[in-house]
């Protein structure tokens, strides 16, 4: 199985044979990547959540930790139900434990 490393600006090759030994990464981060890859790939998810505010109707969001790929979807599927109607600060969590994944949903951004 071949796939590139996103955990840094370098992208690597990744090659991972079959006994899971990887080449052609620069660094253990690489390794450790394409391993959990080929067991449980996650990802961060950046999106927009709407707000009441006609300024600025979305806030830019993102996940507190990774979730799992094959949740992505539903997790989608709940942040379009997400409307913020109060100032938030940066770093502020818009909503706790989404689907049951212990992942919260953070503001990226001030909003005022």
């Amino acid at each position: 199985m071949d796939l590139v490393c996103i955990v840094c600006p370098k992208g690597c090759k990744l090659s991972i044979k079959e006994k899971g030994e990887v080449f052609g990464a620069s660094c253990k981060r690489g390794v450790d990547f394409a391993k959990t890859e080929l067991s449980s790939p996650s990802r961060t998810v950046c999106s927009t959540v709407s707000t009441t505010f006609s300024h600025r109707p979305v806030l830019p969001v993102r996940t507190s930790g990774e979730i799992p790929k094959d949740k992505i979807f539903a997790f989608m599927d709940f942040v379009k139900t997400v409307k913020v109607d109060k100032a938030v600060k940066c770093g502020e969590v818009l909503a706790e434990n989404i689907l049951g994944l212990k992942v919260n949903l953070i503001a990226t951004d001030d909003l005022e």
